[in-house]
């Protein structure tokens, strides 16, 4: 069956004026928690260094650096908007994929469209077809892409960024499908690896693969090509689906109610600066800081039961000499975090903050547990029990089944605008304001320019 080719005719076909309000909606939310993100890590000396390096290799001023205060090439300003977006862990994703569109897709669709000036409903479009794109795919891989050593965000967000792209640039069909087909030859291995050894690399897979995306579609603009089978492959066992998996895909998920229901509809949002696995721990953890008013030194000891992929991926606690990745990923640190600050915003992920003798000691006395029943109800609850037992004898117990953020329990547009205005921490809060109005109404923008010029 040709999923490639199904796929890309209706990212082809795709238009605003027959989208469901409801999808047009939702990508305008992706955007505006995007932003957050990129404020959010401007936080971290990692992300600051990296972007310092980008810029010291000199190019032409195409696109704006976001939030940075400069412009450059097209490309480097998608791999820095990329690294942005996703560094500080707070990105939004899809449970059902493993994956982050947002941080490849936007970045090289927001980089095009002010390089082009086009305007809102354009970049809605493109961030819709990119986003349909790479959570398809990851859902057609996943858990198994993952578990065979590969992160969906950087490889499965390289095809939707490419098609992001393809479709700013006005490309018709025959060039889109080309364009796909390049990304997937040019497409980062993105080594899961490097997240779960808490390697600092592990922040630019965003915008490696917003940059490979902007590579792909312009090198089809020229004519290049690309196999049209690239996600199911053919007799040759070459496609991506193919060859990143230990077990069979299941490559019907690529076109199932393709054009009935859009992905980007069941991606979450995240309040916290963590992975997704931690945020039943924080939300309860914080949930039993406001009710019950303890403070870090009543704490005698605190455990977490959880499904076994969480204790898996983030029950682990920050090694000696981890980075703020390692911090990002553990249970033991986000509940330190909770307990010690009554939040989980940029501020506890810093470099500085993961390394304070006051949160190492906390950390030690968080232990994480698999909970046979919480893990009856995995993928379709990603509950967590908190329970915290003070020096007074009292034991606090919380449960999260659902955390905020996902599409039952969702964040809505005031939410997402509160977690801006938090992450741009000092910034002028008028400015902010009106970030926030304009991407709430991006699709009366006339011309994205506008909108990176004050980000």
């Amino acid at each position: 069956m040709e999923y490639t080719q199904q796929l890309i005719r209706f990212c082809s076909d795709l238009s605003f004026d027959t989208l469901p309000e409801q999808v047009w909606h939702k990508a305008k939310l992706c955007v505006l928690d995007y932003v957050a993100n990129i404020y959010g890590s401007l936080e971290l000396d990692a992300v600051r260094s990296s972007i310092e390096f980008v810029r010291s290799l000199g190019d032409s001023e195409a696109a704006t650096a976001l939030g940075c205060g400069f412009k450059t090439g097209l490309q480097s300003a998608a791999f820095i908007n990329g690294l942005t977006g996703e560094a500080i862990e707070a990105q939004d994703g899809l449970r059902f994929g493993g994956n982050h569109s947002g941080v490849s897709v936007i970045p090289a669709a927001l980089a095009v469209a002010e390089t082009l000036e086009l305007t809102g409903k354009r970049l809605i479009e493109a961030v819709v077809a990119g986003y349909e794109v790479s959570n398809r795919v990851a859902a057609a891989m996943h858990p198994w892409h993952t578990l065979s050593g590969f992160l969906p965000t950087g490889t499965c967000g390289t095809l939707g960024s490419a098609v992001a792209v393809s479709k700013l640039m006005g490309q018709a069909y025959p060039v889109m499908l080309n364009a796909i087909g390049i990304a997937g030859y040019i497409l980062p291995v993105s080594m899961a690896e490097q997240l779960m050894g808490g390697y600092t690399v592990k922040i630019v897979q965003g915008g490696q693969a917003a940059g490979a995306g902007i590579m792909a579609a312009g090198l089809a603009g020229k004519g290049i090509t690309g196999s049209p089978f690239v996600l199911e492959g053919t007799e040759l066992k070459g496609g991506i689906t193919q060859i990143t998996m230990k077990v069979d895909a299941k490559p019907e998920r690529i076109t199932e109610r393709l054009g009935e229901h859009y992905s980007i509809n069941d991606v979450y949002f995240k309040p916290y600066t963590a992975c997704r696995h931690t945020h039943g721990a924080a939300q309860a953890t914080l949930a039993l800081k406001k009710q019950k008013g303890f403070v870090p030194d009543d704490v005698e000891s605190v455990e977490v039961f959880t499904y076994g992929v969480a204790a898996l991926a983030v029950g682990k606690g920050v090694p000696e000499g981890g980075s703020f990745v390692s911090a990002q990923f553990s249970i033991p640190h986000v509940v330190a975090a909770c307990i010690l600050d009554g939040t989980l915003g940029p501020a506890q992920l810093t470099e500085r903050r993961i390394v304070d003798p006051a949160i190492i000691a906390l950390r030690q006395k968080v232990t994480v547990k698999t909970d046979d029943e919480l893990n009856k109800m995995y993928p379709d609850k990603t509950a967590s029990r908190v329970e915290i037992l003070l020096k007074s004898g009292e034991r606090l117990v919380k449960t999260v089944d659902i955390p905020k953020g996902d599409p039952r329990d969702p964040m809505e547009a005031g939410d997402i605008a509160q977690k801006v205005k938090f992450f741009a921490g000092s910034r002028d809060q008028n400015k902010v304001d009106r970030i926030v109005d304009t991407i709430l109404n991006l699709e009366k923008v006339n011309n994205i320019k506008e909108l990176a010029s004050f980000i």
